[in-house]
């Protein structure tokens, strides 16, 4: 956090030194206040540019067996730009380490861990073990040390779905 800080004033800085040059170059003949307007776009450039490539940083980090089955994009008021380009605020994964497969008589069930990260203040990262039948493409999360399934809370997913698709049409889940 304080990384980005430092990096934003000195992008302010930066852009402020072009301003000034640009004042310069013409002899002083444009107005002093393009200096600080030059280093406010210069920072929020800097934070725009940094809020738009959380997404491909935080991919970049997860390991090779990680998938990416989830992406959520939002517009926010106090960022306008984000009502023509949504940002990515929030993202799952399923990693094929975590993948347990069981043969039984309802089909091949699958037990996995599903994260989520989530852009804000201080990124948060959440994980969740979950249960799949492939045969039937129906999900429920597991609760506890136990992991004891909330059928309450049970969905079924579409064959075209990224979850679905990581888990049961993979061959890393074979058992």
């Amino acid at each position: 956090m304080i990384w980005h800080l430092i990096a934003a004033i000195f992008a302010g800085l930066g852009a402020a030194g072009l301003g000034q040059l640009l004042r310069l170059a013409s002899g002083k003949r444009l107005p002093r206040w393009l200096v600080p307007v030059c280093a406010g776009l210069g920072m929020l450039g800097y934070q725009i540019h940094t809020e738009y490539r959380w997404f491909d940083h935080k991919r970049a980090q997860l390991p090779e067996t990680a998938q990416v089955v989830q992406v959520e994009y939002d517009a926010m008021f106090w960022r306008p730009w984000t009502y023509l380009f949504p940002m990515a605020t929030a993202f799952s994964v399923v990693d094929a380490q975590s993948l347990v497969a069981q043969e039984g008589d309802e089909g091949r069930r699958v037990e996995f861990l599903l994260y989520r990260f989530e852009k804000q203040v201080q990124d948060r990262v959440s994980h969740q073990a979950w249960l799949m039948n492939c045969a039937t493409r129906e999900t429920l999360p597991l609760e506890g040390e136990s992991r004891r399934p909330r059928v309450e809370a049970m969905r079924r997913l579409s064959e075209q779905a990224p979850l679905y698709r990581a888990i049961c049409r993979d061959d890393r889940a074979a058992p």
